[in-house]
């Protein structure tokens, strides 16, 4: 069993409370604004208003680790100690930018708190460490199999003292909301380079550039995600300074890759928070509704599922954990096998556990009445988010055989 630290469970209850005073009675508001607004990407007044209350409650940039922990309020928080947090912050999909835990910005900073300079921190990452602005990350694009990240077309192309790009990309997260200012980047900047890993560089976009144009938001399962929103962008002789470039050029997959890992763990987090919550709602409802003389919990098919829906959250979140302890005392890539294994179980794991709760609510699991249908969607596209499954398997797979066969 997994013991998290006093640091840890301090924060935990105190985001408890938080949630319970602040998220919750606020989720139908937070609905009601959508319903009612001319503009869907425009900042959310009630937000605002949380993330002032989480800041003055300490509940701020909880995400970031012992490591950057120059960069937070706080001492420091690991992979482990996280995990609950993340999970609490779960059960309602829009919270974690409350507290400034929402992805891609999470990332975004990360990658700017371990290879930007002081002078693209000190315009970018302070900002968003106070949640003043929000981030993208520009890495799929519609005309190439993305899932091989060497495979991107967007050219970055120097040009005296500046970098040119040119190029397509889409699913953009973040890009519609009109607090996000900047955007990171992976093009192709050496595409004749002999090591297909260091063709690809990454830049600091400005969402101001001339020539960034937004084509059209984008949904998954109908779902525009908004304010944030997942967009198709065009890029069209757009021009940064020399300075925008991230680490150096050619670093762009090595980029990409001491990113992802912590993403992908931090999404599993969360959708094990709201699988838990749809698991509580299916109870509550099997108690309260009848059907041929006897409530819904009296039937074995309902305790069937139920009993499944248990297992696979307890076998996920045990997982998830094994995963963030050795991410702690190895690192990201001491932990790949095990950052595969939760990525492509995880996400499908909660999408059949949610679509076990959402049944058990009849039509109304269907509905935006509860949060399953849109907790369904989440876990969803992350099969696809951070590279898909079958990558992922592949990878893990050619892994576990060399292992075990001694090849």
């Amino acid at each position: 069993m997994y013991q998290f630290s006093e640091h840890s469970q301090e924060f935990q209850a105190r985001l408890q409370t938080f949630m319970d005073e602040h998220i919750f009675p606020n989720e139908d508001q937070y609905a009601q604004h959508l319903h009612h607004t001319d503009n869907r990407w425009a900042p959310i007044p009630l937000m605002d208003e949380l993330k002032t209350k989480a800041r003055e409650a300490g509940l701020w940039n909880l995400f970031v680790p012992p490591g950057l922990a120059q960069f937070a309020d706080h001492d420091g928080m690991s992979n482990l100690d996280y995990a609950p947090l993340a999970e609490m912050m779960g059960r309602v999909l829009w919270s974690p930018e409350v507290f400034n835990c929402n992805a891609p910005d999470t990332g975004n900073m990360e990658v700017l708190m371990k290879y930007g300079t002081e002078a693209q921190q000190e315009q970018w990452l302070t900002p968003l460490l106070a949640g003043e602005l929000r981030s993208s990350y520009a890495m799929t694009e519609p005309q190439v199999a993305s899932s091989d990240a060497t495979n991107v077309e967007l050219r970055i192309e120097r040009d005296g003292d500046e970098w040119v790009l040119n190029g397509r990309k889409w699913f953009i997260t973040n890009a519609m909301y009109e607090r996000t200012k900047i955007f990171i980047v992976m093009g192709k900047s050496d595409p004749e380079n002999e090591n297909r890993h260091k063709q690809q560089s990454q830049v600091l976009v400005p969402k101001s550039t001339p020539g960034l144009e937004l084509i059209r938001p984008l949904t998954t399962l109908g779902y525009d995600d908004a304010p944030l929103g997942h967009a198709e962008l065009l890029f069209t002789d757009v021009r940064v300074p020399l300075e925008n470039i991230l680490l150096g050029e050619g670093r762009g997959f090595e980029i990409a890759q001491g990113r992802l890992g912590p993403g992908r763990i931090h999404h599993c987090m969360r959708l094990i928070g709201i699988a838990q919550r749809s698991l509580e709602l299916a109870c509550v409802r099997a108690e309260a509704r009848t059907t041929f003389g006897r409530a819904l919990s009296q039937h074995q098919s309902v305790r069937e599922e139920i009993s499944r829906c248990f297992s696979e959250i307890e076998m996920a979140r045990l997982l998830v954990l094994k995963t963030c302890a050795r991410m702690d005392e190895l690192g990201a890539k001491g932990a790949m096998d095990l950052i595969a294994a939760s990525k492509t179980s995880v996400p499908i794991m909660m999408q059949q556990v949610i679509d076990r709760c959402m049944q058990i609510h009849g039509a109304g699991g269907l509905t935006e009445d509860y949060c399953m249908a849109e907790g369904f969607n989440y876990a969803r596209w992350c099969r696809q988010a951070d590279g898909p499954d079958q990558v992922h398997q592949m990878a893990l797979g050619k892994m576990i055989i060399k292992r075990y066969s001694n090849g």
